[in-house]
């Protein structure tokens, strides 16, 4: 079977089932061509949320298909591959933000929508890479913790009159990606613009043009002049710029910025996923509905 073979069946099967594919702007390029909507996790679900579909397949990771299911409750919510994990949502447990809350009485949780829906459900309010800032400033707290990125609490941190507390932990492809490896491509393109990602390290952000997450990005190149980029985040969203900016020019500064849990689900997986309801994720319903009360504040909060 050909690759477009592939492709069709599965959007045959999707018509069969009454179901949209969402697909995350780091899958592999044959699942993002077929995707109903492409994006990053909260947009895909909320979006999801809007429409008829029965079900929802989430191409992504454990953490977004949650998400999805936190918004969309009446829909069939399946993760064509239970082993897509995330790196960054397991280094915290809702037990390990229990016990840490527990020694800050009165200090708000911002938590990273990259993370877990019962990390959510022990939140006060979830935040963007995008929004983060702004969520933490709508806060009348003085103090706030952020979980469990915290590469983002510094980037956050950097920006706010607040004090904010945070957790080790991070996104291992993120985080990986070195300064010297950045000032290497910019030596080797120096007519290129270097892009960041909020979840890089604070001497990787030291250097970027621009800070965006992946939406911000995307946009960013398609109104930007310049014709040459340097895309600080997983290599995954080069197939989406380059398909909406032919013209334009993109490097990735590392061989590294390569997340393999994105990479897992293939064509085949889709298929089967909606062949055999596999595999659907379901949330009790105080975690969920705790989870969402905490995305929905965030939602709340005045954009610009």
């Amino acid at each position: 079977m050909t690759l477009t073979d592939q492709q069709q069946l599965v959007r045959d099967w999707l018509a069969r089932r009454n179901a949209i594919l969402l697909a995350h702007n780091y899958q592999p390029p044959e699942i993002q061509d077929i995707a109903d909507f492409l994006g990053d996790s909260l947009a895909l679900s909320i979006t999801a949320a809007k429409t008829p579909a029965e079900v929802i397949v989430f191409a992504g990771v454990h953490f977004m298909a949650e998400t999805a299911a936190i918004l969309c409750p009446d829909k069939t919510v399946l993760l064509p591959r239970l082993d897509a994990g995330c790196f960054m949502a397991d280094t915290i447990t809702p037990e390990a933000l229990k016990a840490r809350k527990a020694q800050l009485p009165g200090v708000p949780v911002v938590t990273y929508v990259n993370s877990s829906a019962a990390v959510k459900a022990e939140s006060d309010i979830c935040c963007t890479s995008a929004n983060a800032v702004k969520v933490v400033n709508s806060l009348t707290e003085s103090r706030v913790l952020m979980v469990p990125d915290r590469n983002l609490a510094l980037y956050t941190a950097a920006r706010t009159d607040k004090e904010v507390l945070y957790w080790e932990g991070c996104c291992n492809i993120h985080d990986a990606l070195t300064a010297r490896e950045v000032q290497d491509c910019r030596a080797a393109h120096p007519e290129a613009l270097f892009l960041a990602h909020p979840e890089c390290r604070p001497e990787v952000l030291a250097l970027a043009d621009a800070i965006r997450s992946t939406s911000g990005m995307l946009a960013y190149v398609r109104q930007s002049p310049a014709m040459e980029f340097i895309i600080g985040t997983e290599m995954g969203i080069l197939h989406t710029l380059q398909k909406q900016n032919p013209e334009k020019i993109f490097y990735s500064p590392s061989r590294n910025l390569l997340c393999p849990d994105m990479k897992r689900i293939s064509l085949d997986d889709i298929v089967l996923a909606l062949k055999e309801n596999r595999y659907q994720i379901t949330l009790p319903d105080d975690i969920r509905l705790k989870a969402r009360k905490a995305v929905e504040r965030m939602l709340a909060v005045p954009r610009d």
